[in-house]
C-alpha cells in the first residue's frame, strides 16, 4: 500500500514546467556540451598529433601516433571518466547532489586549459603530459553524468521528466558540433596564414611549426562554457528529494522549493520522521535486499550501457578512419597538416548536423509520448540492422558511386543510437533507484558504459586493421579489417535488444513510486518486465 507523498514531492511531481526547469536544463546541459566538447575533440587532432611528433623521414605516408600511444591518448579520457563517474556518484549520495556539483566543473576547467598547455617538444613528454591531464579532465567530466542526471530527474515533474532529463544529455550533440566548427574556423584561419604544400610535394614543409597551435587552442577552449557556468551551479538549491528524504530535513526541503516554485509548502518533518522509521527502507548499496528490490533493473542498466557505448563510442571517435577508408577524406598524402584537420572536422561536423544532433531531439520530444522502453528498443533494432546493412555488402559501399550512401546508412546508425539507447541509458538510472542510492546508481550504470567505451575505443584500433600486414597502419598487428569489425558491432547492438527486457518502464510515474520509497509494506514495486 502506497503512503500519502510528500507535499514538497508532490508540487515538483505535479508543477507546471516553467522558468526555473528551463534555467536547469541549461544549467546542468552546458556541463555536458563541455564533456562531449572535450571527449570528441582529441580525434579531430590525433592524426596532426602524428603528423607533429612522430614524423618519419622518407616515409611515403605522414607520420603516425604509434598504437600504444594513439590507445592511450583516445582511451586514458574514458579511464578518468569511469573512476569519476564512480566517485562522484557515490561522493552526490554522501554529501549531496549540489556540493559536488560544482567540483566537478572546476577539475574540467583547470585540466581542459592544461590538456592545451602540454609542455616539452619531445614526443614522450609531449604525450605523457596531454594523457595525463586528460586523465584527470576525463574524472571531472565523469562526475558530471550522474549528478546532472540526478539534480535533474528530482526537479522535473513526473508529465515531462524524462524529456528534461533527455534535455541536458542531448547538448553532448551540440558539443560534438562545436568541437567540429571550432576546429573548421580555427584550421581554416591557419591555413590562410601559413599556406603550406602537400605531403607529397614536400613532406617536412607540409607540417608548419604553428601547426601545434592548432591542436592546443582546439583542446582548451573546452574550458570556455564549463567556466561559464560555475556561478550558476553555486546558486542551485539542493534537491528536495535529497534534503527531505536522505538529508531528513523536510523544512529546508520546503523552504527550497517554496522559493523555487514560488507556491507555498508546508514542511512535514513528522511524515520525513515516519519515513526514516521505515526499516524496510533501511537496507544498503548490494545487500540481499537491494539486490532483491533492484538488482536486476542494475544489470539492465549496466549492460544496456556497456554494450551502446561500446558501438557508439567505436564509431564516433573512429569515423575519421572510416571515411578514409571510403575515400571520402582524401589520401593523407595528397593534404598538408592543416588541410587535414579541416577535412577531419568537416566530416565529422555534417554527421553530427545530419543525425547526432536530430536523434537527441528526437529523443526529447517523444521519450515522454512513447515511453523509454521502447524508444531503446527501436534505436537499438535499427542500429543493428543499419550496421548489417553496411557490414555485409561493405565491398559494394567502398566504389566511388556508392560512397554517399555509405554516408547516409552510417549516418542513419548515428541517428537511432542518439534517438534511441544513447539517451535513454542516461535517462532511466536516474529515475529507479531510491534517492539515496540514485546517484550511486546511475555512476554505476555510467561506469559500465565507460567500460564499454574503452572497449569500443581499444578494440577498434586494431580490430579494424586490415587481415593483409603490408595494407596496416605503422606499428599495429593485422586485424580482421573494417567489414567485420561493423559485424561485430552488429552482434553488440543485438545483445543490446535482449538487455533492454531487463530495464522497467517509468513515464509518467513519480520517483517515489519507481524505486518504492512511498510504499508502505515491504512488497514493493520492484517489477523487472516493461510495463507497456
Amino acid at each position: 500500500m502506497a503512503r500519502d507523498q510528500l507535499q514538497v514531492l508532490n508540487a515538483l511531481d505535479v508543477a507546471k514546467t516553467q522558468w526555473y526547469h528551463f534555467t536547469a536544463i541549461i544549467i546542468a546541459g552546458m556541463g555536458f556540451f563541455t564533456d562531449a566538447y572535450d571527449l570528441f575533440c582529441i580525434s579531430l587532432v590525433t592524426k596532426l598529433l602524428g603528423r607533429i611528433y612522430y614524423h618519419v623521414p622518407g616515409s611515403p605516408k605522414p607520420g603516425t601516433l604509434p598504437p600504444n600511444v594513439a590507445a592511450a591518448v583516445n582511451g586514458v579520457a574514458f579511464c578518468g571518466t569511469l573512476a569519476g563517474q564512480l566517485f562522484f556518484g557515490w561522493l552526490g549520495d554522501k554529501l549531496g547532489r549540489k556540493k559536488v556539483y560544482g567540483m566537478t566543473l572546476m577539475v574540467m576547467v583547470i585540466c581542459s586549459i592544461a590538456s592545451g598547455l602540454s609542455f616539452g617538444h619531445e614526443p614522450k613528454a609531449v604525450m605523457a603530459t596531454l594523457c595525463f591531464f586528460r586523465f584527470w579532465l576525463g574524472f571531472g567530466i565523469g562526475g558530471d553524468y550522474p549528478l546532472s542526471a540526478t539534480i535533474m530527474s528530482e526537479y522535473a515533474n513526473k508529465k515531462t521528466r524524462g524529456a528534461f532529463i533527455a534535455a541536458v544529455f542531448a547538448m553532448q550533440g551540440f558539443g560534438i558540433m562545436a568541437g567540429g566548427i571550432f576546429a573548421i574556423i580555427i584550421s581554416s584561419a591557419f591555413e590562410a596564414k601559413f599556406p603550406a604544400p602537400a605531403y607529397a610535394d614536400d613532406a617536412l614543409g607540409s607540417t608548419v611549426s604553428q601547426a601545434d597551435f592548432v591542436w592546443r587552442i582546439i583542446l582548451m577552449v573546452g574550458a570556455i562554457p564549463a567556466a561559464m557556468t560555475y556561478y550558476s551551479r553555486s546558486k542551485m538549491p539542493e534537491t528536495a528529494r535529497y534534503t527531505a528524504l536522505v538529508a531528513k530535513d523536510a523544512k529546508q526541503a520546503a523552504s527550497d522549493m517554496s522559493r523555487v516554485l514560488q507556491v507555498e509548502i508546508e514542511a512535514e518533518q513528522q511524515k520525513v520522521e515516519e519515513i526514516s522509521k521505515d526499516k524496510s527502507k533501511a537496507f544498503s548499496l548490494f545487500s540481499k535486499e537491494f539486490m532483491k528490490r533492484h538488482g536486476l533493473h542494475l544489470l539492465g542498466t549496466t549492460s544496456t550501457w556497456f554494450l551502446l557505448d561500446i558501438a557508439f563510442y567505436s564509431q564516433n571517435l573512429f569515423q575519421k578512419d572510416i571515411f578514409s577508408a571510403i575515400g571520402w577524406i582524401p589520401p593523407t598524402q595528397t593534404m598538408n597538416a592543416i588541410q587535414e584537420v579541416f577535412k577531419i572536422a568537416r566530416a565529422q561536423t555534417l554527421i553530427a548536423l545530419c543525425s547526432t544532433v536530430p536523434g537527441y531531439w528526437f529523443t526529447v520530444a517523444f521519450i515522454d509520448v512513447i515511453g523509454r522502453f521502447a524508444i531503446q528498443l527501436m534505436g537499438f533494432f535499427f542500429m543493428t540492422v543499419f550496421m548489417f546493412a553496411l557490414a555485409i555488402p561493405y565491398n559494394h559501399w567502398t566504389y566511388k558511386e556508392n560512397r554517399i550512401g555509405f554516408v547516409v546508412m552510417y549516418s542513419l546508425t548515428f541517428f537511432f543510437a542518439n534517438f534511441g539507447p544513447n539517451a535513454t541509458t542516461f535517462v532511466v538510472p536516474a529515475e529507479i533507484f531510491p534517492a539515496r542510492f540514485r546517484s550511486t546508481c546511475h555512476g554505476i550504470s555510467a561506469a559500465s558504459g565507460k567500460l564499454g567505451a574503452m572497449v569500443g575505443a581499444f578494440g577498434f584500433l586494431y580490430l579494424a586493421q586490415s587481415p593483409d600486414k603490408a595494407k596496416t597502419d605503422a606499428g599495429y598487428p593485422p586485424g580482421i579489417g573494417v567489414r567485420n569489425s561493423l559485424i561485430v558491432l552488429g552482434v553488440v547492438n543485438f545483445l543490446g535488444i535482449l538487455f533492454t527486457f531487463l530495464v522497467p518502464e517509468s513515464k509518467g510515474k513519480s520517483l517515489e513510486e519507481m524505486s518504492g520509497e512511498n510504499e508502505e509494506n515491504e512488497n514493493s514495486n520492484s517489477r523487472t518486465v516493461p510495463i507497456v
